[in-house]
């Protein structure tokens, strides 16, 4: 079985997320903070600004103040996790960081010294060329981070894990993309990822290339029944009327047939999602074009998550599940947002 990340990147570029002004980025860009790819880096490659780094990196003697960047999440969100990644930069990392959190508009000038900077992470010391991984403990809703270093350095990479937190009131009366990352759907486990993560199943673009999407391994030996599956929660209960299955760029290796089941339970702290009885069927087994989105019309009341089953291996680019939020689903959805303001 293969695990989900402990939670959503809200401060990643594929779900919106921006790094709207920083200090300087006078050897590294600042937009490098939020890529959702891997840090890499090839020694002895060289240009205007000097040597080539994959991350943020600032201008040397900074100043007791030391330099900063602020982010604005993807989607709005609570916070479990910030991980400041400084692969790459050993000799150039920064000393020590702190983390500190606004609820802001879209639009508000975030360098305003009339800010309300409140800080979730203190001062702590980054070591070089790791991952750094900090704790989180206040449960509010945040949409901007600012990242402040103690002296000047490199960063290659911001991560901030949580959870989405939808607004009730963008949920009322209308469908929603129930498995979008966006509004609040995770994959919480998958059966193989082999040749890719099943993450970006639920992503909210269109799918780039055979990479941006899920493959697992070829089977052998298998039976008629044999498969591969994923479990994609939703943020509240949901009345389903849409599935969407797409197969893009996968031509010769596309999951010949699939079948959607899903739960009405959610898990606790005693049982997880292996343990959820995933009994309601959603979409009957059927057969799957390659290289193509596929949309099947559904109805299935008050689920909670699904589990997507793909026959008998493959690769399926996207899923994507429709539907309008139950009534105690969007109880749940104004409780949550009252819990967090």
């Amino acid at each position: 079985m293969i695990p989900a990340a402990p939670g959503v990147d809200l401060a990643s570029r594929v779900i919106g997320g921006s790094v709207v002004a920083a200090s300087d980025e006078s050897f590294g860009f600042k937009e490098r903070l939020v890529d959702p790819a891997e840090p890499a880096f090839v020694p002895g490659t060289y240009d205007l600004r000097g040597e080539v780094v994959d991350g943020w990196e600032t201008r040397r003697h900074a100043g007791s103040g030391g330099d900063w960047a602020i982010v604005r999440l993807g989607a709005p969100g609570r916070l479990r996790a910030v991980d400041v990644d400084t692969r790459f930069f050993s000799g150039n990392h920064p000393q020590a960081c702190r983390l500190d959190a606004a609820v802001l508009a879209p639009s508000a000038d975030v360098t305003d010294p009339a800010v309300e900077w409140t800080t979730i992470v203190e001062s702590t010391a980054l070591k070089p060329d790791s991952n750094n991984l900090m704790a989180v403990s206040d449960r509010r809703r945040w949409t901007h981070l600012k990242l402040s270093l103690a002296t000047d350095g490199g960063v290659a990479r911001l991560r901030a894990y949580g959870e989405v937190i939808p607004d009730p009131v963008l949920w009322s009366d209308i469908t929603v993309e129930v498995s979008g990352l966006e509004q609040g759907g995770r994959v919480e486990w998958c059966s193989d990822a082999f040749y890719s993560d099943a993450g970006s199943l639920v992503a909210p673009n269109r799918p780039r290339n055979m990479g941006d999407g899920w493959e697992t391994r070829r089977r052998r030996d298998i039976g008629p029944d044999d498969h591969d599956a994923v479990v994609i929660s939703f943020a509240v209960p949901t009345d389903l009327k849409r599935v969407e299955i797409d197969t893009s760029y996968f031509v010769f290796n596309a999951s010949l047939e699939a079948a959607v089941f899903g739960t009405r339970v959610r898990p606790d702290d005693e049982h997880g999602w292996a343990a959820a009885p995933f009994d309601i069927p959603v979409l009957g087994r059927v057969r799957l074009a390659a290289d193509a989105r596929q949309v099947f019309v559904v109805d299935a009341r008050a689920v909670t998550a699904l589990r997507v089953q793909a026959y008998p291996d493959g690769g399926i680019a996207r899923v994507r599940a429709l539907g309008i939020p139950t009534g105690q689903g969007l109880q749940q959805l104004r409780e949550q947002w009252k819990e967090c303001s």
